[in-house]
């Protein structure tokens, strides 16, 4: 059982990884985010894209309302749709689902802070939801009747509403939820990179993700925290990788990329 998360950046390029994953012929469950078509969507149709910063350096979307219905449509729609047709025609019967689907992904929605000018500022009407608990039933089911699932982070509120959740620390939490013996997290670098781009780190253990994550900046922060959760969860081997090189995710069980380990 592997988990493959496809990150945003690498859509409409994942030609070599979705060959590779009908080639290999293995129980998958791929989950993929949608960060740059969403912002796509939104500028065509004129609505402001803006970040949000952390007091602990995470930068996020500021997901409104009026971009939670952007979200929905690019990463529900067109990406989740995309990906099960393009499955579908290399033979993979695939099935696109998100969190909220069969209650798969119950979030509570954040009730965010970040830092202006210097100052700390609460934000309140962002849709944004930290994960508190994944069954795994539907995606079993999904599973042991032959089909491949497609999973969008789009997850579930307590009010029943749709969040916009983190695409590494939904399939991290997956991950986990299925007992998956490895999560492969795939983006457009190839691994975690000590100063990048230079000082590859091929391997890494539990114990050494927490210092990696105070100089990591940006997408590879939060790969990093993901595979921290996944780890602590019971994951025995987390995989950072580049998706476009050739047969990419056969490359990164083989040896390629960064992997983290307990």
């Amino acid at each position: 059982m592997i988990v493959v998360k496809i990150g945003g950046s690498i859509f409409g390029r994942e030609e070599k990884l979705l060959a590779d994953i009908a080639s290999l012929g293995q129980q998958i469950i791929l989950v993929h985010g949608g960060a740059a078509e969403t912002t796509k969507l939104a500028e065509k149709i004129g609505v402001p894209v803006q970040y949000i910063t952390s007091p602990d350096g995470f930068k996020s979307r500021h997901t409104t309302r009026e971009m939670m219905d952007i979200f929905l449509m690019a990463v529900g729609g067109k990406i989740n749709k995309t990906l099960v047709a393009r499955l579908q025609k290399l033979g993979v019967n695939a099935v696109g689902i998100c969190g909220m689907d069969g209650r798969m992904l119950l979030a509570r929605r954040k009730i965010l802070t970040s830092i202006e000018d210097g100052k700390t500022k609460m934000v309140r009407d962002d849709y944004t939801g930290k994960i508190e608990k994944a069954n795994a039933n539907l995606l079993q089911a999904l599973l042991g009747g032959g089909f491949t699932p497609v999973v969008a982070p789009i997850t579930l509120s307590e009010e029943s509403e749709p969040l916009n959740s983190d695409g590494d620390r939904t399939a991290a939490m997956i991950a986990v939820a299925v007992g998956a013996q490895k999560l492969v997290l795939l983006t457009d670098v190839d691994g975690y990179f000590a100063n990048f781009p230079n000082d590859f780190v091929p391997n890494m253990n539990a114990g050494e993700i927490e210092n990696a994550m105070k100089t990591a900046t940006g997408g590879m922060k939060r790969k990093l925290l993901a595979a921290k959760e996944a780890i602590a969860g019971g994951v025995s081997e987390v995989i950072l990788a580049n998706g476009q090189n050739d047969a990419p995710l056969s490359a990164a069980l083989n040896g390629a990329g960064t992997h983290l380990s307990k």
